[in-house]
């Protein structure tokens, strides 16, 4: 029963910075993980970023160093900031829930970065 808001996409500039919100609902106290994933046309789905029941972090090789993920006011909220936008990062970006075992998705949000 875990449900989603997403927001802080859409079409920005080359080198441009922007802020992904989400906000899971309906969690229980077990929440392993929250995060975002990524998928560009044609590609498979990565992950990007994630923090732990414990607070620490993990960030994918691929864009380790321009994005940042952080918690917000509570534990169900998390944030996705990327710098340096590239072209490349152009992709719809997934909230990710895994509670007690069970994987829970957003319905995602573009960005698209313009050269």
């Amino acid at each position: 029963q875990v449900h989603f808001v997403e927001s802080g996409g859409g079409s920005v500039q080359a080198g441009g910075f922007v802020r992904l919100f989400c906000v899971a609902s309906g969690t229980t106290f077990d929440v392993e993980r929250i995060g975002w994933y990524r998928q560009a046309p044609g590609m498979g789905r990565e992950l990007v970023a994630v923090i732990n029941k414990g607070g620490s972090t993990a960030v994918a090789d691929s864009v380790k160093g321009r994005f940042s993920i952080s918690r917000g006011n509570t534990q169900n909220t998390v944030s996705l900031e990327i710098y340096s936008l590239r072209p490349e990062d152009s992709a719809v970006y997934y909230c990710h829930v895994r509670e007690q075992g069970v994987d829970y998705w957003g319905q995602g949000t573009q960005v698209t970065v313009s050269s």
